[in-house]
């Protein structure tokens, strides 16, 4: 038995007055309980209790242990009830894609900060993958799928892509009506760190998906470099639709190829363990699922 649970026992037999009657508040064997009063004697080498076949009453110097241990164990539960009972507080770090979180989080994020206030939420914009352990991130948002992880993945919903071209790369290209039309178009490349190859255009057609990889004329490697290269005409790209509205609804970009839909991007919530979550961490994940139940993603 460690010195706490000692302690706890020793002052359970001064109060009852007997071995037996502790023994059965502890749900212990009497045994357990008289074993572990004879080591804190030995430790603290001064008897602590007066055993009489009747009772057991406490020493004077057991009054005054008796007293420390009541002190020291109470101290315990109110600090374990205050941690316990206490607003989720500190800094909470999160990577997310800057045009995801402006879209869909920061509009709702006052009111998770109204509730928890004591939180200072950090929002590290990011297209990368991360090491959330080495870089002290608490939960990463990410898009698209996932290489196989020793994270916990809660996801969050489907995002739906588009295909997209400006009016000036249409006017000298032409508008593809079909896929085969694609043969005389260029695409503009997308590589991430974990992939560097640019990925290719992707079609539903029926039950199956297929994939272009037209000619380049420049390749990025971030969302709004990605933009700008489809916004001064070096081809044709595809992204999701959120992010795309005010291109879309000014004319600098058009979507094309309607008939044919591009597969949807998976969204998915990524923190490093369920055990050893912080209560910062347990109340913004359970807020960020919640916020996606009440709000599809479209």
């Amino acid at each position: 038995m460690d010195k706490l649970n000692a302690m706890s026992a020793f002052v359970n037999v001064v109060e009852q007055q007997s071995f037996t009657k502790a023994a059965q508040i502890l749900n212990l064997p009497r045994s357990t309980l008289t074993d572990a009063i004879k080591q804190l004697e030995f430790q603290l080498n001064t008897r602590l209790l007066l055993r009489t076949t009747r009772q057991v009453k406490a020493t004077d110097e057991g009054h005054i242990y008796y007293e420390r241990c009541k002190y020291i164990l109470g101290y315990i539960n109110e600090s374990d009830h205050d941690f316990l009972d206490a607003k989720p507080q500190g800094p909470l770090k999160i990577a997310v894609h800057g045009i995801f979180a402006a879209h869909f989080i920061l509009p709702k994020l006052d009111d998770f900060l109204t509730e928890f206030p004591q939180i200072q939420l950090q929002l590290t914009e990011s297209d990368r993958y991360v090491d959330l352990i080495k870089e002290g991130i608490d939960c990463v948002i990410r898009i698209g799928q996932l290489n196989n992880s020793e994270l916990i993945v809660r996801h969050l919903g489907d995002i739906q892509q588009v295909t997209l071209a400006s009016p000036k790369y249409l006017e000298k290209y032409g508008t593809p009506q079909r896929l085969d039309d694609l043969q005389s178009h260029f695409m503009v490349g997308f590589y991430s760190s974990a992939r560097q190859k640019p990925l290719p255009l992707e079609f539903v057609t029926g039950k199956k998906t297929q994939f272009f990889e037209l000619p380049l004329k420049i390749q990025v490697n971030g969302a709004n470099t990605y933009a700008a290269a489809a916004k001064q005409h070096f081809g044709i790209i595809q992204a999701p639709r959120y992010g795309y509205l005010s291109e879309l609804e000014q004319g600098a970009l058009c979507q094309i190829l309607t008939d044919y839909p591009v597969p949807s991007l998976p969204i998915s919530l990524l923190y490093p363990s369920k055990t050893l979550v912080s209560p910062r961490q347990k109340v913004f994940i359970e807020w960020i699922v919640r916020l996606f139940q009440d709000n599809p993603l479209l």
